[in-house]
């Protein structure tokens, strides 16, 4: 069995099994090698003395230019780092609730918040803009609905006139030529009656 030893947070590989070694009392057994990842001498040192292979890989080390020995600039420095993540974090965290809150700190986390906030506004906007052309739709709709009703409406009164005086004019030709008819007589029946008239 291998095992690694690694202070690391993130990206493991699934096949493999890590050991953080800022734990480590003492060797597990059964181990046949170890990779460490880092500074751990007493890691080494027990595996080596129990007769398992050990292999050391160094770990890319932060050089801060300027900052000299000055141990509360760093210390001042990391802590601002951190605020600045977690404010981030805070940020992202808000995002995928669904709402997010200006943080009180950090540039970046305060700047990442305005432009999530500038296109929360133009979503907004846009929504609105969506349900007052929807609406509008709506009421052209409603406008085309009455129109095409009033025409079709006119349409059935033109043509009740028109058979009205159809049927009237039938009725003058009867009564002139002194043909009898039912006061209600379709005008189809006052047609076949006029058709069968004499022709003069």
């Amino acid at each position: 069995m291998e095992l690694i030893y690694s202070a690391q947070k993130s990206d493991f590989d699934p096949q493999k099994r890590y050991r953080n070694p800022e734990h480590f009392d003492r060797p597990e057994a059964g181990v046949t090698s170890v990779l460490v990842v880092g500074e751990w001498p007493n890691v080494v040192d027990a595996y080596e003395n129990v007769g398992v292979e050990v292999a050391v890989k160094d770990v890319a080390r932060v050089l801060f230019v300027g900052a000299g020995d000055n141990k509360a600039e760093l210390e001042e420095l990391i802590g601002k780092l951190r605020i600045e993540s977690d404010m981030v974090r805070a940020v992202i965290d808000g995002l995928d609730a669904g709402e997010i809150e200006k943080p009180e700190a950090g540039e970046l986390a305060i700047r990442l918040f305005q432009a999530l906030d500038g296109i929360r506004l133009q979503m907004v906007d846009l929504a609105g803009r969506r349900d007052s052309e929807a609406e509008r739709a709506s009421t052209l709709q409603k406008q085309v609905d009455d129109l095409l009703a009033q025409a079709a409406q006119a349409r059935l009164e033109m043509d009740e006139t028109k058979e009205a005086k159809d049927i009237a004019e039938l009725k003058a030709k009867l009564d002139a030529a002194g043909v009898a008819y039912r006061a209600n007589a379709s005008k189809e029946s006052l047609e076949k009656l006029v058709a069968d008239l004499p022709k003069a």
